[in-house]
């Protein structure tokens, strides 16, 4: 624990460090922005905020098949790029629910928000600020035409952790009810509290189980839909490009649904065990964890899929029984844990999955 503790403040020292080294320069120099830029430009490093500026990560599952609109799909789908100047503005091609946070602070929403949004309406202190956008729900598509900043100003490479988390599940995982939706729920807290990139597979109203009318338009279950790009709201989604990013771990919460909708236990067990092995079809290495639901719909079934998988010799599967970690008043309605409550999973969760990222 000490080691990986040290690692973190070191890594966060050199951030810092290097952060502070750019900022000084930047301050320090009396050419203008314009001239700043083009020297920055002949290293590689300058960036002019479109969708295909190589200094704006993408997190999750986004469509970047286009130079002029980059679409994210799922939950909490979001960017992260460094900028210079003093003010910054986002070009949306279509009315979207968001957040933006601006050097670390708190998230800002821009609801129904479309066409040139101002994201600083008070200008910032002059030098280089970090910016994160993110889809607030499932129904929130970003179709980011890129970014306007000051005259001559320019991006810089976004800082980006190297670990990846992958959480797949239904409302529960995609923040229904909660205050800040996708941003309120249990997975993005993991993600943050552990300081690394993370992503939300997940979809209201989905079961595991294929060809069960559940509460989605069609019945496609989440054994099919999570490997592709879009939800099933896209019909004929393409297939995901699993080379465009790695998750070290891989969390699943499912199960509910199918309880709700009658799977039965066999079918859903069966589904489970194929489901995992796909996963480590694309994620080779990855530790992948299964949840037993909160409410407990398909503890056993969850957990008799992962014994089958590790006595067939994938021992990198884990089950967390989650007995407990919620009481009554930890709801908003039906299975759907209030604010406080994905506080208390992400607290408990965190720590299990630390010792993998």
């Amino acid at each position: 624990m000490s080691q990986r503790i040290s690692r973190n403040i070191l890594r966060r020292a050199l951030i810092a460090i290097t952060v502070a080294i750019t900022s000084i320069a930047v301050i320090a120099t009396t050419t203008s922005l314009s001239a700043q830029a083009a020297a920055h430009g002949r290293f590689g490093f300058a960036g002019d905020g479109s969708p295909n500026d190589p200094n704006i990560k993408y997190i999750g599952r986004w469509d970047t098949s286009s130079s002029t609109v980059h679409t994210s799909y799922w939950v909490a789908t979001y960017f992260k790029t460094i900028f210079i100047g003093r003010t910054v503005k986002i070009k949306l091609a279509a009315s979207v629910n968001f957040y933006a946070s601006i050097d670390g602070g708190d998230d800002q929403y821009y609801p129904a928000a479309s066409g040139t949004i101002d994201l600083t309406p008070t200008p910032l202190r002059p030098g280089i600020h970090t910016l994160r956008v993110a889809a607030r729900a499932e129904h929130d598509t970003i179709q980011f035409q890129g970014l306007v900043l000051d005259p001559g100003a320019f991006t810089l490479p976004a800082i980006t952790s190297p670990k990846h988390i992958e959480f797949i599940g239904d409302s529960v995982t995609a923040g229904a009810t909660d205050t800040k939706a996708s941003l309120s729920d249990y997975a993005w807290l993991v993600g943050e509290q552990l300081h690394v990139e993370h992503t939300q597979i997940a979809q209201g109203g989905i079961c595991l189980v294929d060809q069960v009318q559940c509460g989605v338009p069609t019945p496609t279950g989440m054994s099919s839909q999570y490997f592709k790009m879009k939800t099933v709201y896209f019909p004929n989604s393409p297939n995901w490009d699993f080379s465009r990013y790695r998750a070290n771990v891989v969390v699943i919460n499912l199960g509910t649904n199918d309880s709700g909708y009658h799977v039965t236990d066999a079918t859903f067990q069966a589904t489970y065990i194929t489901f995992l092995q796909n996963i480590r079809a694309k994620y080779p290495h990855a530790a992948i964890f299964a949840l037993r639901p909160f409410k407990g719909s398909k503890a056993a079934a969850t957990q008799a899929a992962v014994a089958a998988v590790n006595a067939a010799g994938d021992h990198n599967v884990r089950y967390i029984d989650t007995t407990g970690w919620l009481s009554p008043s930890d709801y908003n309605s039906g299975p759907h844990p209030s604010d406080e409550g994905q506080m208390k999973v992400a607290n408990l969760l965190a720590p299990i999955l630390a010792p993998y990222v």
